[in-house]
């Protein structure tokens, strides 16, 4: 038993340290996919003076806390955003192995929430999502789904990419026939679609209605302080990457909650 728990929290360790090292590259591609730059040429180099960072200066998390949070050459800051993706990505690599153990779901599953938040936070900054996170997303998802053993078949992985484009896109064609301005982008549809083709459609009802109610909650508050008013633009795709993972948990962990109609549409 005790070797068993050992065992276990090794591996959990090395989870997590494998999951900030994806978190470092995740930012190399929030950094250079929204500016149309090459992810693989050239290596980590400082934005400000260019020079390019050693490996030893590279290791997620550690190195920024080594450095002091500055470069080694020009002395300028690091943004504090760096290790905090590197942590995230490591508590998302823990929550992928929490929920299917050393198999290559764990990976496969890893990788989705990785997409997820490297869409959240290019959104954030950039109210985009690029395709190629959400369409490559979805096609991989839906080409998995015809692996033996998938967890998704691939009727419910095609209806649910069908179906997560169709509802957003409608929703925002609904919203510019009424309102006559952009109200949300196709950037979201794209990225419900990717959820949907790696979740299957039954995930969509309680995805989207808890990443409007979250939307909702954190908007009112944004809405109170920017300067925009009713017409500072709210990015949906975290809120709806965020639902998306808790609709993951509740799945994978074969939790039971009292939602009712949900629980009908999710096969509980």
């Amino acid at each position: 038993m005790e070797l068993n728990f050992k065992i276990e929290l090794l591996f959990r360790i090395l989870s997590f340290i494998f999951g900030t090292a994806i978190g470092s590259f995740l930012n190399v591609i929030i950094w250079r996919w929204p500016r149309k730059e090459s992810i693989i040429t050239p290596g980590s180099r400082c934005p400000k003076c260019g020079k390019p960072i050693a490996w030893y200066d590279n290791l997620p998390i550690l190195s920024f806390i080594l450095l002091a949070g500055r470069c080694r050459d020009c002395r300028e800051k690091i943004s504090f955003r760096y290790p905090l993706i590197e942590l995230l990505s490591g508590i998302l690599s823990l929550v992928a192995f929490w929920c299917f153990g050393p198999t290559r779901w764990y990976l496969i599953y890893f990788a989705f929430l990785s997409g997820l938040l490297a869409a959240s936070i290019i959104d954030l900054e950039h109210r985009l999502i690029p395709d190629e996170i959400s369409i490559g997303g979805a096609v991989f998802a839906i080409g998995l789904s015809f692996l033996p053993g998938n967890k998704i078949p691939v009727l419910d992985s095609l209806i649910g990419a069908l179906a997560g484009f169709l509802i957003l896109f409608l929703v925002a064609e609904g919203y510019y026939l009424i309102a006559r301005r952009e109200g949300m982008g196709l950037g979201d549809a794209k990225l419900l679609a990717m959820i949907g083709a790696f979740l299957g459609f039954r995930s969509l009802p309680l995805i989207i209605f808890i990443g409007p109610l979250l939307g909702s909650v954190v908007g009112i508050f944004f809405l109170a302080l920017s300067k925009e008013g009713r017409y500072y633009k709210i990015p949906f795709g975290p809120f709806l990457a965020v639902a998306a993972m808790i609709y993951l948990v509740i799945w994978s962990r074969n939790i039971y909650l009292p939602l009712g109609a949900f629980s009908r549409i999710m096969g509980r």
